[in-house]
């Protein structure tokens, strides 16, 4: 694994870089993270995309990590050093999508594949049926192998494309790829419960309308301004809502964060990154930057024991995968939470919408306002 990090965002340092790094003789594949204010557009990359030596896969983030430190600019390469596989699905937001079909026979495939691999999927994380691709994930692959992976896109929640391939640029997709490598994962996200549960008596994909039969935005804003000197106007909805994600609850497990981003079209609903499924039960989360950053300590912490179960070897590198909405929660006490992640190795990844891992061996889910470690390697 060849890890290359480049602070100039533009189209050309890119094309050099991958140039670069895909003429080493043992370099089969070439992961991107790329910051969503490089402006990269299909007509700057799709010719590096579909004219380079070996596939390029990735997204554009909001940031991106490198050795323990956020970026708003530039981008990371990791070179691999063995063939993988991947695969595209298209239309990540249309109500008669099949998901599937695609899976099930990429499923086939992958399973005659010898050794350890670790699935990375990442999607564009303004979509409005991540829900459902995860499910067929599980359905397809059950949890044979880890999952670690994010939302691409841009927080200024404009729609465009945000996953690198090696046809090109796109958008509303998902791409699944198998990297031949062991892993460990470690999941936590430090939110604590600060209102009494509510019932989601009415939603559809991301959009949610009612809480306890009444308008999803009243409710929510009356137990934010109860607690909380806060105020909501016009135009300040997330910079309220990036402190104040619900928690979906979930039986015998953590509760999975929702991050609101806006309000319907009509104003009296919220719209959330990721699913929230009618009938779900959530709570009111806030949280404190202490507790945020102790949680990334303890991904760090699970990631270890998830390694140390599977591999007695060194891992080679991590992958943190750490949701955007952390930053903003944080601000510069970010490079706090950065450092609790694999000390001593080489760190790369993405500050994402949204974030995909599986826990253990019971879970797949895809979570807001968590932080994700992967440790990778070879057994």
């Amino acid at each position: 694994m060849q890890i290359e990090f480049s602070p100039d965002g533009s189209a050309d340092a890119l094309r050099q870089g991958v140039q670069t790094l895909a003429a080493a003789p043992d370099i089969h594949a070439i992961l991107v993270f790329g910051c969503d204010e490089n402006h990269w557009q299909p007509e700057l990359l799709d010719a590096t995309l579909q004219t380079a030596q070996v596939p390029i896969l990735g997204g554009i983030f909001p940031q991106i990590i490198y050795r323990q430190r956020n970026y708003t600019q530039g981008f990371v390469l990791v070179g691999l050093n063995r063939e993988i596989q991947w695969q595209q699905v298209d239309h990540l937001s249309e109500d008669a999508a099949d998901y599937d079909l695609p899976l099930e026979e990429c499923a086939e495939r992958w399973d005659s594949i010898e050794g350890d691999a670790t699935l990375m999927v990442l999607v564009d994380g303004l979509a409005a049926r991540i829900a459902a691709l995860i499910e067929s994930l599980f359905v397809n692959f059950g949890l044979v192998h880890n999952f670690i992976g994010g939302g691409a896109g841009s927080l200024s929640f404009e729609r465009k494309p945000c996953l690198l391939t090696p046809s090109g640029l796109v958008q509303d997709a998902a791409l699944l790829i198998r990297l031949p490598l062991c892993s460990g994962v470690g999941v936590a996200h430090g939110w604590q419960p600060v209102s009494e549960p509510m019932k989601v008596t009415d939603s559809q994909r991301n959009q949610v309308y009612t809480l306890d039969g009444q308008a999803a935005f009243e409710q929510y804003r009356q137990r934010i301004e109860a607690r909380s000197a806060d105020r909501f106007g016009a135009d300040n909805f997330f910079d309220i809502a990036k402190s104040y994600p619900l928690g979906v609850v979930k039986l015998g497990a953590e509760m999975i964060v929702r991050d609101p981003l806006m309000r319907t079209e009509d104003g009296k609903g919220m719209v959330c990154v990721g699913e929230v499924p009618e009938g779900c039960t959530v709570r009111l989360l806030n949280g404190t930057a202490e507790g945020l950053i102790a949680a990334a300590g303890q991904a760090d912490r699970l990631a270890q024991q998830s390694w140390q179960q599977q591999s007695e070897s060194t891992p080679e590198a991590a992958l943190f995968i750490d949701c955007i909405s952390r930053v903003l929660f944080l601000g510069d006490r970010i490079t706090e939470e950065l450092e609790q992640v694999a000390p001593g190795l080489p760190v790369f990844g993405a500050l994402t919408l949204g974030e995909i891992a599986n826990t253990g061996r019971d879970y797949l889910e895809f979570y807001n306002k968590t932080a994700v470690l992967g440790l990778l390697g070879r057994d």
